[in-house]
């Protein structure tokens, strides 16, 4: 099918597709990103810690560079003295270490957020196909990185050179000073030339992130056949299906019980069962069962009723009747239109005579035998 080709893939990705990419772990991360972060941070760092820094080293190489007689003595010391100044400096710079460590980490995860997949790190047997390795030296990606390379290359080379042209008298002059103001001068030089650095690593980390989930979504569009399988495969699973009934279930009970107000009797087992019946006395129809419910779907009627207005007729075998033979919005059968005749004019003998002092005397609605149910809907005389 022509649908099937790369070409033709103009649909976004479903929720189902983006899902299982990034339980393969294919999510935008951006290799610009957490340099530019880090470079940040240590900026920062610099300017609010430099003096502890450089003064540290500062100090560790004027103790180093003194001449110590020990060692003239005693050559063998030499290896220990070596190793204290190694761990001195470690712990100078260890601060700095840890916080990039953690910037690293965590900018790598702003992208795309943290994931863990376990298929990352099997072995792809894919890759050792030529032919794809040759799409992806080639392929239209491979130039997009090239050229984000390059463009990356010319910021950060034409930063360092304004930088070190702006900095070229003290440069040269480095070497006549004493340590401790060439030590201050390199730290001025570096956290200059580190902010300058940032910002441009920043600049090429806003381009590349929108570059990268480009990319991504580009990858994972889909077919329109493709989006039709999906959605027949979700839709065939006992979940989906499950969840689609339910909220056709919701659906109907909602618009079912929106038509008891305007209901003209409830009838009821009483606690069990509960239809609703409504009757237009200048039509020619029957009586239409516009609600019926069980259990709690019938205490949810019989609420509904109380709250507005309607009037709740007690009689088991009617109500049960009804519920197992006549279906929402349909007319009752035939074999209870005496019966249901009966309730539907005491109701409106009632609202007649509200007020008046008149009594009504309550039916006994009689039930053929072909239409006694048990509460299982059993007929009783089977």
């Amino acid at each position: 099918m022509a649908e099937e080709s790369g070409q033709d893939k103009t649909e976004e990705p479903t929720a189902q597709r983006l899902k299982k990419a990034r339980e393969d772990g294919q999510i935008a991360r951006s290799q610009e990103l957490a340099p530019a972060a880090m470079m940040v941070v240590a900026t920062l760092f610099f300017t609010m810690m430099g003096q502890y820094l450089f003064s540290g080293m500062g100090n560790l190489f004027k103790h180093q560079l003194q001449f110590d007689r020990r060692i003239v003595d005693k050559p063998e010391l030499l290896p220990a003295i070596f190793g204290s100044s190694i761990v001195d400096g470690l712990l100078i710079v260890f601060p700095l270490v840890c916080v990039l460590y953690v910037i690293a980490v965590l900018s790598t995860t702003l992208a795309g957020g943290f994931i863990f997949s376990p298929k990352m790190v099997l072995p792809k047997f894919s890759k050792l196909n030529p032919m794809t390795g040759l799409a992806r030296m080639f392929g239209p990606d491979a130039f997009i990185n090239l050229a984000k390379s390059v463009a990356k290359f010319l910021v950060v080379g034409a930063i360092l050179l304004i930088s070190v042209m702006n900095n070229l008298n003290d440069l040269t002059n480095i070497s006549q000073m004493d340590l401790g103001q060439a030590v201050k001068v390199a730290g001025t030089i570096i956290v200059d030339s580190c902010f300058w650095l940032s910002l441009g690593l920043v600049l090429v980390a806003l381009v590349d992130v929108p570059v990268q989930r480009h990319q991504l979504n580009k990858k994972l569009k889909m077919t329109k056949q493709e989006v039709r399988d999906e959605m027949k495969n979700s839709e065939g699973s006992p979940e989906v299906k499950g969840q689609i009934r339910r909220r056709q279930r919701e659906i109907l009970e909602n618009k079912m019980m929106g038509k008891v107000k305007d209901a003209d009797v409830v009838i009821t087992n009483p606690t069990h069962f509960a239809v609703a019946l409504s009757y237009d006395p200048t039509g020619d129809g029957a009586p239409l069962l516009v609600a019926k419910g069980e259990d709690g779907l019938a205490a949810r009627i019989r609420e509904e009723a109380k709250e507005h207005g309607v009037y709740l007729f007690e009689a088991p075998l009617l109500a049960r009747a009804l519920y197992f033979t006549t279906k929402l919005d349909h007319p009752i059968p035939e074999a209870l239109y005496h019966a249901v005749a009966q309730v539907i004019a005491y109701v409106f003998s009632l609202n007649q005579s509200y007020g008046r002092g008149q009594e009504v005397v309550k039916p006994t609605p009689s039930i053929p035998d072909e239409m006694k149910f048990d509460a299982n809907g059993v007929l009783m005389n089977s």
